[in-house]
């Protein structure tokens, strides 16, 4: 099957890619594709304009500021699997990014492409919520920063308006206490995962503080697990995987049962603390 039929426009700067998605009818932002262009070939999407904002520059940098990451929304997410600078100061993001789909898809995808999109079952989107990050926003009105706790609204559905841009995410570098960990189960290397956990913690002698437990592909956002959370804060690991009954009702579907994913979320949880106690301090 091939798209309907659609125009096509290229802007050179935030500023024109931001008028044109308030000037053209039915409008759909060009990055990766890697999402987009399936749906168009697909028929689940019928935009009348793509815009395309590859050529707006200064999109696809890393800069460190401080204690802070930021991450361009055009990064395509080969770049960050090679980068030194998230290798070193955002490990997560480097665990995350081999699990996404195939090299070919990660050649083209991009961060900003992942994080905006929001499918529930992604890696980056929980990885962003994990973190504590935040995105930075370009509209009509100026730029504006959404956390990631405010940022995920629902199935597909973001803090990000009609004429808005993502232009970065921001991620707060490690330091010698910060912990993470990451697992999944997806049927094949590549696919999307039935179960992911994402999760960030800090040292404190041989506990842990400040715990972020994200799960993904168990509900319409990625899903903080906050009684698990509470519980390994008290060292209870099996209180913790007692609490994902509370914290999680994932919905069945044609990967596994509801009540299947709920059990891998507590495998998943044991694997990920494990992974947060042994890193060294």
């Amino acid at each position: 099957m091939k798209p309907a039929p659609f125009a096509y426009a290229k802007p050179r700067s935030l500023d024109e890619a931001i008028a044109l998605l308030g000037t053209r009818s039915e409008p759909r932002l060009l990055a990766g594709g890697q999402s987009l262009l399936a749906t168009l070939n697909m028929r689940l999407s019928a935009p009348r304009t793509l815009i395309d904002i590859n050529g707006i520059a200064g999109l696809d940098r890393i800069a460190r500021n401080g204690g802070t990451i930021e991450i361009g929304a055009l990064m395509r997410h080969v770049q960050a699997e090679r980068s030194a600078e998230i290798a070193q100061f955002a490990p997560l993001i480097a665990r995350a990014i081999p699990h996404i789909a195939h090299p070919a898809i990660r050649n083209r995808g991009t961060i900003g492409g992942s994080i905006a999109f929001a499918d529930p079952a992604a890696e980056l989107p929980a990885c962003l919520l994990a973190l504590g990050g935040e995105v930075e926003i370009a509209g009509p009105s100026g730029k504006r920063s959404v956390k990631a706790d405010d940022y995920f609204k629902g199935l597909y559905e973001t803090a990000l308006g009609p004429q808005d841009i993502l232009t970065s995410i921001r991620i707060p570098a490690v330091t010698a206490q910060s912990r993470v960990g990451f697992a999944e189960f997806a049927m094949r290397r590549g696919d999307y995962a039935m179960v992911g956990l994402t999760a960030t913690a800090r040292a404190d002698g041989k506990a842990l503080t400040d715990v972020r437990l994200v799960y993904f592909g168990v509900g319409q956002t990625p899903i903080r697990a906050k009684k698990a959370e509470a519980a390994l804060v008290r060292s209870d690991l099996d209180g913790a995987v007692a609490a994902l009954a509370t914290d999680l009702d994932p919905p069945d579907d044609i990967q596994a049962t509801g009540k299947v994913k709920k059990y891998l979320a507590g495998v998943l949880l044991r694997r990920v603390a494990r992974q947060l106690m042994e890193q060294p301090a």
